[in-house]
């Protein structure tokens, strides 16, 4: 009944304020290893992604990776806290997956790690 004299409209939805973030969730949420927890973060959703495309279930793909299937489960969930990125890495390798590191010069600024999934 907007519009008509007499009656008051409320609005439900106050104003909302959206920013806009970078590319990194982690940084903007605040952590200081936010760098490390992206690249965990993309390594362990490839690790998802290779299970997934092998068919395989939690526990099959347990007894492959050498772990126990509450962290697959872990790890395909996002949750990688406590398992480091050479780990991580170990497991794409035993999943069929090639990983590659490159190392090289880098002039007047800090090195960075960057990932690449072909």
């Amino acid at each position: 009944m907007a519009g008509k004299p007499g009656i008051k409209t409320m609005n439900r939805h106050p104003a909302i304020t959206v920013q806009e973030g970078s590319t990194n969730v982690y940084a903007d949420l605040g952590y200081p290893d936010a760098a490390e927890m992206q690249r965990k973060s993309q390594i362990a959703a490839e690790v998802a992604r290779a299970i997934k495309a092998r068919h395989l279930t939690q526990a099959a793909a347990a007894a492959l990776l050498g772990i126990d299937q509450s962290k697959v489960s872990r790890i395909t969930r996002g949750q990688f806290r406590g398992v480091s990125e050479a780990k991580l890495l170990e497991l794409l390798t035993r999943l069929g997956r090639d990983v590659k590191i490159v190392v090289g010069p880098v002039r007047r600024r800090a090195g960075k790690i960057e990932l690449e999934f072909g």
